[in-house]
């Protein structure tokens, strides 16, 4: 086991947690009082004059690791939330609710009731999106625009079974998704990036995974389960808030044929952007053009209406990665 005097992954971890301190969040826990406690960074100081941000992470490590090359861009114009959603970082529940219904309406408590935010807008990236969508259709009066990153939505059980992913069934999904070993956790990313990092030693595998990725299995799993199971596109509420979909067009983990069913369901108020020689890691792969695109949606007051033509690729130059 790798020793934690020595975790590079902590290291890393403590410099994301500095510059999001640096960037003017401050980091707040708050316990629900029903066995739920939600970690969230917020704004040192909530400004009214500005727009609501919420900042929904996917699997993998805690909320910074997804969203540290965001914050530049959006903490001058928004207040930006970021919390770590039940399982992952500091939040957690011994409640057995695992659907992400639940975890929206958790969220939502949150922001409500211990942040006084009732309106805003918000960005889900993968698990994060499913979660956002779910907030979209139980609060549809919070929320003022969605994006969804790379969030099979619209997938359905069957999809499995028909061969639509790298992955046959829910159990070897589970083993890469929750990778425990360095040989899995190789696989994941080979399946997240198009050009995945090489040569990485075990050590800062095993430590990566020994620091990030070894608590709450059992309920991860569970998460997992419950987004797949009995799940039906035809079942999919509608939500109609302006809606933009974004998508590395090489996403493995939830194909591009997944997003183009999501744009089609939504119809005139969503948009599909297509990133280029991007996977399922767009946000890390392509930060650059990542948010660029999150900015001409959220901060142009024009995107209050979308038409459902509007969908279109984004080729941009190697320099802007």
């Amino acid at each position: 086991m790798a020793n934690k005097l020595f975790s590079f992954t902590t290291m890393r971890d403590r410099m994301y947690r500095y510059f999001f301190s640096y960037s003017g969040l401050r980091s707040v826990s708050k316990d629900f009082g029903d066995g739920t406690t939600m970690h969230c960074w917020i704004p040192r100081t909530i400004k009214p004059s500005k727009p609501n941000l919420l900042l929904l992470h996917g699997f993998g490590a805690n909320a910074m690791w997804q969203y540290a090359d965001l914050l530049c861009h959006f903490t001058p114009k928004f207040n930006v939330f970021v919390p770590d959603l039940l399982f992952f970082g500091n939040s957690f529940t011994s409640r057995p609710e695992r659907s992400e219904s639940f975890q929206a309406k958790c969220v939502m408590k949150l922001m409500v009731e211990w942040f006084g935010v009732r309106r805003m807008s918000l960005v889900g990236i993968s698990y994060g999106g499913f979660v956002g969508y779910s907030m979209c259709v139980q609060f549809p009066e919070a929320v003022e625009k969605l994006v969804v990153c790379c969030a099979g939505v619209c997938l359905e059980e069957k999809d499995l079974r028909d061969g639509l992913f790298t992955v046959s069934n829910v159990e070897e999904a589970e083993r890469i998704l929750l990778a425990q070993t360095p040989e899995k956790l190789r696989e994941l990313m080979k399946v997240s990036f198009v050009k995945p990092v090489k040569g990485i030693p075990n050590y800062f595998l095993s430590d990566f995974i020994n620091v990030m990725c070894s608590e709450y299995l059992k309920e991860k799993r569970e998460l997992i389960q419950s987004i797949l199971k009995d799940r039906q596109s035809s079942s999919t509420p509608k939500v109609y808030q302006p809606t933009l979909i974004l998508w590395g067009d090489k996403d493995q983990i939830f194909p591009l044929i997944l997003g183009e069913r999501l744009q089609r369901h939504l119809g005139e108020n969503s948009r599909l952007v297509v990133i280029a020689n991007a996977g399922h890691a767009v946000n890390l792969e392509k930060a650059k053009e990542f948010a660029k695109h999150l900015k001409e949606f959220l901060c142009d007051a024009s995107f209050t209406s979308l038409s459902s033509s509007r969908s279109f690729y984004s080729c941009m130059e190697d320099e802007l990665r």
